[in-house]
């Protein structure tokens, strides 16, 4: 890979880290104008299920209860 150009293996490896990736992040690592790895971190979302309690309920009660 030369200082100014971008192998094509590369960004199609970078374009496959980034498929299906709906919340999270690409970091990659560059060392000597080179580019030594693609690191993918991914979250996943779930949605928060309501119990039966109200907040007001559970503001009002102690540790202790």
């Amino acid at each position: 890979m030369s200082k100014n150009k971008i192998d094509q293996q590369w960004i199609e490896r970078i374009i496959r880290t980034l498929e299906g990736l709906e919340f999270g992040s690409v970091q990659i690592v560059v060392h000597d104008s080179q580019i030594m790895q693609i690191e993918r971190v991914e979250k996943h979302r779930f949605p928060i299920e309501k119990s039966g309690t109200s907040k007001g309920r559970l503001a009002n009660q102690t540790k202790y209860e």
